[in-house]
């Protein structure tokens, strides 16, 4: 009876051990199929290689970007947004007050007049946020600034892989809340702000 044991238990390891050896063969069989490499060459097609150019307008999934207001400041029309697409909210230009200080501080500075690190250092100065032509010409509205952040202009390159489309009007919110801070009329200040205001002007003349 002992040996039976033994012989039965051998006999169903074996068994086991067989049903196995087909399953690491199929494996390993489409593991090796034939298939070409990233870049490999191929003689197949007549440009000898082996991955094919993508159908024309060929868009992956989720990154249409039909919106030409959110994702390149432009109305039907084509011409660019005098106002922002997206709702501005305290948060909105806080995000957009974070993303300059990494991105354009060290060009443009805290204050937007083109006086940062760099260009202290000797590059070129860029443009003065606070010139009447980027602060008060119609024809660079809102999306003119979108469109410079997303894709350059003249020495400054592009931030659209940088900063995602909402981040960018974030960032156009904040150089609009700059320009507004060094041109405010201390009318349209609150009450209690315009007494505060009042009281700095009054101790600076004692």
């Amino acid at each position: 009876m002992k040996y039976m044991n033994r012989s039965i238990t051998f006999c169903a390891g074996f068994l086991v051990l067989a049903s196995l050896v087909p399953g690491c063969s199929i494996r390993r069989n489409m593991y090796d199929q034939p298939k070409f490499e990233p870049y490999e060459k191929s003689t197949f097609f007549g440009d000898n290689r082996s991955a094919r150019e993508l159908v024309p307008g060929t868009v992956p999934v989720g990154h249409l970007q039909e919106d030409d207001a959110l994702y390149r400041g432009r109305d039907a029309k084509g011409d660019f947004l005098t106002e922002i697409p997206i709702e501005v909210t305290r948060e909105v230009v806080l995000r957009g007050q974070n993303r300059f200080r990494i991105f354009c501080t060290p060009c443009h500075g805290e204050s937007g007049y083109g006086d940062g690190m760099i260009v202290q250092r000797g590059f070129k100065q860029p443009s003065n946020y606070h010139s009447d032509d980027l602060r008060s010409n119609p024809d660079k509205p809102v999306g003119y600034i979108f469109d410079v952040i997303s894709n350059g202009f003249g020495v400054m390159s592009g931030y659209s892989y940088q900063l995602k489309p909402e981040d960018r009007w974030a960032v156009v919110s904040y150089v609009r809340a700059l320009q507004l801070s060094q041109y405010a009329s201390a009318a349209n200040l609150p009450e209690e702000d315009r007494t505060h205001l009042e009281a700095l002007e009054h101790d600076d003349h004692d």
